[in-house]
Order: structure tokens, then sequence, then C-alpha cells
């Protein structure tokens, strides 16, 4: 029997059918995760700055960002770092972490949100910088904020399955086009006060990159064991947070309020299946703001003080946040120590994943 996971019987299959999708893992691990922090600093009270007269012009008080968000500042690439060298730079730093030889990677995944373009695909520009062989496997898997531990989830199948024998997962994520647009836009006398709602998740953004290097634990009993986790979808909500690179809006509240509920429906069933309340040692929730994080500590009955926090600093950096705050723990971290990444995505969708250190 490994951690935390209790085979399913035939009864909780079958009531699992219109809940959760339930997996597992026998021989996947985790052999380094790290990120690559965005060098250029920007404030919740410099973005309140160039907002000013709108706020002034609607009744409303600056601050929101850094008080009820719990957001203080944010990462931006420099002008012209594109989002697949910011993945690259976190994969390079990955596979260096590793010892893993290049050539032995047989599947590249990337996650990230951020696009320059439909196609080709972020993996290929990645794959190329990194040198990977000719017989990677690359591609990308878009899923919103879910896509880290979507693609978590896929490499140690393919590991499992004996298919590869290395995977590499990169993120790079970039809110500075993003969030130099909403501004402009916010700063128009056109703008209104409803379209300052709409938009405010887009301020909360930010930018960085990360990447993990998955092995088999045959070659790597050190490796941090994938234990497995659970799925669940509610795309009655898809329609609650829409973007891209020019705009994002969301209906703030209502995604929230939804997020909380799919979340809390996972969190029940998966009690069928783990053990994720007791002698759990980190909850590594997606960084969304404070009322998230508070609220779903809340709901799901987390002690907060195992919830690492990096969103003041960082912001919401969409799919790299898990594998960011991840990365920075590690350090702490003992052996055989329980983690628990937590991850929504508008769309919506859940997933969690839990690993041993």
């Amino acid at each position: 029997m490994q951690h935390g996971y209790r085979c399913p019987t035939v009864e909780q299959k079958q009531r699992n059918v219109s809940g959760n999708s339930t997996y597992a893992h026998r021989n996947a691990g985790v052999i380094s995760v790290e990120a690559v922090e965005a060098p250029e600093v920007i404030t919740s009270d410099w973005i309140d700055e160039q907002l000013a007269p709108t706020y002034e012009r609607w009744g409303l008080r600056p601050g929101l960002l850094a008080e009820l968000a719990g957001i203080k500042e944010r990462r931006w690439w420099p002008d012209g770092v594109t989002f697949d060298q910011a993945a690259a730079m976190a994969g390079q730093q990955a596979i260096e972490a590793s010892g893993v030889d290049p050539s032995e990677i047989g599947m590249l995944i990337s996650t990230s949100v951020c696009k320059h373009h439909l196609e080709p695909s972020v993996a290929c520009s990645v794959h190329h910088q990194l040198g990977l062989p000719p017989s990677c496997t690359n591609f990308d898997i878009a899923n919103a904020c879910l896509g880290f531990v979507n693609a978590i989830h896929l490499a140690s199948t393919a590991i499992d399955a004996g298919f590869i024998k290395y995977a590499l997962i990169v993120d790079g994520e970039g809110s500075r086009y993003t969030q130099l647009r909403t501004i402009e836009r916010l700063q128009s006398e056109h703008a209104s006060v409803t379209d300052v709602f709409d938009e405010f998740a887009s301020l909360t953004l930010g930018s960085g990159a990360a990447a993990m290097v998955l092995g088999n634990l045959e070659q790597h009993p050190d490796a941090h064991r994938v234990v497995g986790g659970v799925a669940r979808a509610g795309t009655e909500h898809h329609t609650l947070c829409i973007g891209d690179l020019d705009k994002m809006t969301t209906d703030t509240k209502r995604l929230l309020e939804a997020g909380l509920d799919l979340a809390h429906e996972a969190w029940k069933d998966a009690e069928a299946d783990f053990d994720w309340v007791n002698g759990m040692d980190r909850y590594i929730v997606h960084q969304v703001s404070s009322v998230h994080t508070r609220l779903i500590t809340e709901r799901l009955g987390i002690d907060p003080a195992k919830v690492p926090l990096t969103y003041p600093k960082f912001g919401n950096v969409g799919p790299a946040a898990i594998p960011i705050t991840l990365a920075g723990i590690a350090p702490e971290l003992s052996a055989g120590e329980r983690v628990l990444c937590m991850g929504i995505g508008s769309g919506l969708n859940t997933s969690f994943t839990e690993i041993v250190w």
C-alpha cells in the first residue's frame, strides 16, 4: 500500500463515476524542481499610481491589490524576454540540478498559458533551445492554471508504463504585456467601474518560470515519489474567466465561489481513497490571493501554517505558481514528508497530486 492511497473498492469506483477521477502511480518520482525569478519588481503601489485618476473618478480607494488580495509585488521579465526563453531557462536549471543526461529525456511537456502564437507549440522552441534529442516527444498541455499538475500526472503515467525514462515539465509565464495593456485601457476616460472590476484579476498576475524532472524510482530510489491523486471537472463554469495576452475578464466573485465548491467536492470524494487530512506536512495551494487562500483552508479544514505562500511577492503566476512554491520550500523538506499539490484552473477543473519527499 502506498503512502496516503487506499485501493478503491468496486463500490467506491462506481460511486466516483459521477465525481472524481482517481489515479495512482507506482514507479515515478520527482528528481528536481527549480524556479527562475523574473528580475523586474512591479509593486501594487505603482499600479495604484497609474490608475489613481480612474479610482478617483469612480470613488474607489487604492490598495485593493495589496490589502484585499495580499499581493504586494509581482515580477516582469525584461522587455524582449519571451515565454519560451523563460521556460527554457527553468528547464536548463532543472536538468542541471537533476544530473540527468539530456539525451535520455524522453518527454518534454510545456504547460505555459502564455503563448506568442497558436502554433507551433511552446515545447518545440524549448526542445530546440535545450538541445534535447529527436527521440524526445514534446508537446504543450493547456489547462489554465492547472496545466503543471496535469503534466505531473501524465509524465508519471508514461514513466510507470515504461514508455520513457525521464520527463521534463517546463512553464514560463509573463504578465508584462497584459498588465500594460490593462492599465492603458483602465486609464481611459471611457473606462467604467465595471471595467475595473472585470479586469482586476489581470492586475494580480505575475511573471516567472519553473521546471521539473521526473524519473523512475528503480534507477533513482532517492527521488520524491509521486503517489497519485484526483481530478474533477466543473465545466459549467467555463465562461467565468476568459483571457488572451491582450485582455482577461473575470467574474471574480463567482469564480472564487465555484472554485471553492469544486475543490471541496473533490476533497470530500477523495477521502475514500486518500488520507490527506492526517499526516500531510505541506499543502501547495495554487497562489491566487489572501482571500482565496484563507477561504480554501477554512473550507477544507487545512492548517494554514502548512500552506507556504508566494503570492505576496510573485502574484498569481498561473500554472508556474505550484512548482515555484514547491521549489521554494524544497530545501526545508525532509525524507518521508508528504506534500499535496492542489491546483484549480479556470474552466473549471481541479486536481490534487500527492508527492512523498
